[in-house]
Protein backbone atom coordinates (compact mmCIF):
# COMPACT_ATOMS: atom_id res chain seq x y z
CA UNK A 1 0.00 0.00 0.00
CA UNK A 2 1.28 3.41 -0.95
CA UNK A 3 1.88 5.93 1.79
CA UNK A 4 -0.15 9.16 1.60
CA UNK A 5 1.62 12.31 0.43
CA UNK A 6 3.23 14.49 3.05
CA UNK A 7 3.56 18.25 2.96
CA UNK A 8 7.14 19.38 2.43
CA UNK A 9 8.43 22.93 2.82
CA UNK A 10 10.87 24.09 0.18
CA UNK A 11 12.55 27.47 -0.15
CA UNK A 12 13.21 29.20 -3.45
CA UNK A 13 14.75 32.68 -3.34
CA UNK A 14 14.00 32.80 0.39
CA UNK A 15 10.28 32.23 -0.19
CA UNK A 16 8.64 29.20 1.39
CA UNK A 17 6.42 26.86 -0.61
CA UNK A 18 4.45 23.90 0.74
CA UNK A 19 4.32 20.95 -1.63
CA UNK A 20 2.41 17.68 -1.26
CA UNK A 21 4.83 14.89 -2.09
CA UNK A 22 4.85 11.09 -1.83
CA UNK A 23 7.36 9.99 0.85
CA UNK A 24 9.51 8.11 -1.67
CA UNK A 25 9.95 11.28 -3.78
CA UNK A 26 10.92 13.72 -1.00
CA UNK A 27 14.67 13.52 -1.68
CA UNK A 28 14.16 14.17 -5.40
CA UNK A 29 11.86 17.11 -4.63
CA UNK A 30 14.40 18.63 -2.24
CA UNK A 31 17.19 18.19 -4.79
CA UNK A 32 15.04 19.73 -7.54
CA UNK A 33 14.12 22.69 -5.33
CA UNK A 34 17.77 23.28 -4.42
CA UNK A 35 18.77 23.16 -8.10
CA UNK A 36 16.00 25.58 -9.10
CA UNK A 37 16.90 27.93 -6.25
CA UNK A 38 20.55 27.89 -7.35
CA UNK A 39 19.67 28.58 -11.00
CA UNK A 40 17.28 31.40 -10.10
CA UNK A 41 19.87 33.00 -7.82
CA UNK A 42 22.43 32.85 -10.65
CA UNK A 43 20.01 34.49 -13.08
CA UNK A 44 19.07 37.18 -10.57
CA UNK A 45 22.74 37.88 -9.78
CA UNK A 46 24.16 37.76 -13.31
CA UNK A 47 21.48 39.45 -15.40
CA UNK A 48 19.21 42.43 -15.47
CA UNK A 49 16.07 40.27 -15.18
CA UNK A 50 13.78 41.69 -12.51
CA UNK A 51 10.76 40.20 -10.85
CA UNK A 52 10.30 36.72 -9.46
CA UNK A 53 8.09 35.62 -12.35
CA UNK A 54 10.63 36.65 -15.02
CA UNK A 55 13.49 35.04 -13.11
CA UNK A 56 11.44 31.83 -12.79
CA UNK A 57 10.62 31.84 -16.51
CA UNK A 58 14.26 32.35 -17.45
CA UNK A 59 15.30 29.51 -15.12
CA UNK A 60 12.59 27.24 -16.54
CA UNK A 61 13.63 28.01 -20.10
CA UNK A 62 17.31 27.42 -19.35
CA UNK A 63 16.65 24.15 -17.51
CA UNK A 64 14.32 22.96 -20.27
CA UNK A 65 16.89 23.82 -22.90
CA UNK A 66 19.57 21.92 -20.99
CA UNK A 67 17.30 18.91 -20.65
CA UNK A 68 16.35 18.88 -24.31
CA UNK A 69 20.00 19.21 -25.32
CA UNK A 70 21.26 16.57 -22.88
CA UNK A 71 22.62 13.16 -23.68
CA UNK A 72 19.34 11.64 -22.46
CA UNK A 73 17.86 12.44 -25.85
CA UNK A 74 20.23 10.03 -27.63
CA UNK A 75 17.83 7.11 -27.12
CA UNK A 76 15.05 8.72 -29.12
CA UNK A 77 13.79 7.92 -32.57
CA UNK A 78 14.76 10.23 -35.43
CA UNK A 79 11.29 11.79 -35.37
CA UNK A 80 11.40 12.41 -31.61
CA UNK A 81 14.91 13.79 -31.90
CA UNK A 82 13.86 16.19 -34.66
CA UNK A 83 10.84 17.34 -32.62
CA UNK A 84 13.11 18.04 -29.64
CA UNK A 85 15.54 19.99 -31.83
CA UNK A 86 12.68 22.18 -33.02
CA UNK A 87 11.51 22.70 -29.42
CA UNK A 88 15.06 23.48 -28.27
CA UNK A 89 15.32 26.06 -31.04
CA UNK A 90 12.08 27.66 -29.90
CA UNK A 91 13.33 27.73 -26.30
CA UNK A 92 16.61 29.36 -27.41
CA UNK A 93 14.64 31.93 -29.41
CA UNK A 94 12.41 32.68 -26.41
CA UNK A 95 15.46 33.08 -24.14
CA UNK A 96 17.05 35.53 -26.58
CA UNK A 97 13.80 37.51 -26.88
CA UNK A 98 13.39 37.65 -23.11
CA UNK A 99 16.99 38.84 -22.74
CA UNK A 100 16.34 41.61 -25.26
CA UNK A 101 13.20 42.68 -23.41
CA UNK A 102 14.97 42.80 -20.04
CA UNK A 103 18.05 44.71 -21.22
Amino acid sequence: MKEPPQTISIYILDKEYHIACPPDEVDALMESAAYLDHRMRDIKKNSSVYGLERVAIMAALNITNEYLSSSQTKHLSDEESETLKVLAGKVEHAIKRLRLITH
